[in-house]
């Protein structure tokens, strides 16, 4: 047990290295895919409905399976994570992901790209289990906070680019193959990112709760040195110590000991996922059909709004560590609903507006939710990390799930009423840190293992 203390110290003590940069980039790339994968979809709803024939609900349902995927990949690969480990999944849900959105290029109708779609939504949600447990035991605790915003950034890159692509795509070729070609691109991508991922090394922290200590202590050692890549420490099977346990058990130790920073987590992401997914679902159901404007015209509109959430997101992971959780995350979720509200108020059919608004409001959102992922995950005891960030998302993709319904239902009464429900989402992710700044723990610096004792 003083070996294991004294593991844990080092890892928290450790300055950032050539190590920590390599994780927090190769976990960052995977991450960026999963962001390419929703602005791709995006970008081709606007194309697939008049080459498809389809309505507002098979759109809004082409979203809703997606999201579902993301609830049963967080929800289940959440429990694997935990009892099989961190590298296993963030490689594993890499290979699923990839290879349902490649295969997509290729599908002939619409019940075949919903079952791909939901595939790799399942394959999304395992990233957000595994990627954001991994980080979080990755790093030294001055820099944890940064290192966690550093990886959620890439997604801002990853719609970025793919926004640029559909652009760029959709300019050359007759939409009925740009869209295909854009997909088969993805997964391609998703695959490349996947040979720099298998380099990164198990968690120690979790090979520690396995009783796997010498695994640990050399891939610690490692660390210190900042030595890459690690594979070949830890990809070996071991007896583990402890009794693995079943899911409802985890969630009884969850509910019973942590459950107040289980509803946060589950708030802060149903308000995320249905403000943030909402907006982009905003695009193609209501901005769209109000303006009459052309599928075309979406592109253009996501790479404003990515540049807006790249700077977002840079601004969040330079204040989560120097001023501290609360008051980060707190600010930005309430900054997000009036930003909303603002929108709401002046949106109108001038193009420029329009554009300007979507990259404000898309800069809040994002800085919103990069800080918020770090907040809760850094909560829960590395043994049911996994598992209560995967509940979290689960619960989270509700959000998500009724948000394209909304914009759809919304949009109908105009811009405005679309735009008042979004705010509506965040406003719930600000009451819930204005609770938790009073009676909840700032975690900024504190060491993991410290935090798991603390009454949460």
């Amino acid at each position: 047990m003083e070996t294991e203390h004294i593991m844990l110290d080092q890892l928290d003590g450790f300055a950032w290295n050539k190590f920590h940069r390599r994780a927090s980039i190769a976990l960052g790339l995977g991450w960026g895919m999963d962001a390419f994968e929703v602005t791709l979809i995006g970008s081709i709803l606007g194309v697939l409905g008049p080459l498809w024939h389809l309505n507002g609900l098979a759109l809004s349902a082409i979203l809703g399976v997606w999201f579902a995927g993301i609830m049963l990949g967080a929800l289940g690969f959440g429990i694997l994570t935990d009892r099989y480990g961190r590298r296993v999944i963030f490689l594993a849900s890499l290979v699923l992901y990839g290879t349902a959105t490649f295969l997509t290029a290729f599908t002939q109708g619409i019940g075949g790209l919903l079952f791909l779609r939901f595939m790799a939504g399942v394959g999304v949600g395992a990233e957000y289990a595994a990627v954001n447990a991994a980080i979080a035991e990755f790093m030294p605790s001055a820099k944890r906070g940064f290192a966690a915003s550093f990886v959620m950034n890439f997604w801002s890159i990853g719609t970025l680019l793919a926004a640029l692509l559909a652009w760029l795509v959709f300019a050359l070729l007759p939409a009925a193959d740009g869209w295909r070609l854009i997909f088969a691109s993805g997964g391609v991508v998703a695959f490349a990112t996947l040979w720099l991922r298998r380099q990164l090394p198990e968690s120690p922290r979790w090979l520690l709760a396995q009783g796997r200590d010498a695994e640990a202590a050399a891939i610690v050692q490692a660390i210190g040195q900042g030595v890459v890549p690690l594979t070949s420490l830890a990809v070996a099977p071991a007896q583990p110590r402890r009794i693995k346990t079943r899911f409802w058990a985890d969630f009884r130790a969850l509910i019973t000991h942590h459950k107040s920073v289980l509803a946060l987590g589950c708030v802060l992401d149903f308000a995320e996922a249905g403000g943030y997914y909402g907006l982009f679902a905003f695009l193609p159901l209501a901005v769209l059909p109000n303006l009459h404007l052309g599928a075309t015209a979406l592109p253009p509109f996501y790479i404003a709004g990515s540049l807006g959430a790249l700077l977002g997101g840079i601004m969040v992971s330079l204040l989560l560590d120097r001023l501290g959780r609360k008051p980060v995350v707190s600010f930005f979720y309430g900054a997000t609903a009036l930003a909303c509200l603002g929108f709401a108020k002046w949106v109108n059919a001038d193009i420029w507006v329009l554009g300007g608004g979507f990259v404000l409001v898309n800069l809040l959102a994002t800085a919103s939710w990069v800080g918020a992922y770090p907040t809760f995950s850094e909560l829960f005891p590395t043994r049911l990390r996994a598992t209560g960030i995967g509940i979290s998302v689960a619960v989270g993709r509700i959000g998500a799930l009724i948000s394209p319904f909304l914009m759809d239902f919304a949009g109908k009464a105009g811009l405005a009423a679309a735009l008042a429900v979004l705010a509506g989402f965040w406003l719930i992710g600000f009451l819930a840190m204005l609770v938790w700044w009073f009676v909840g723990i700032e975690a900024n610096g504190v060491p993991l293992e410290r935090l798991n004792k603390l009454p949460a």
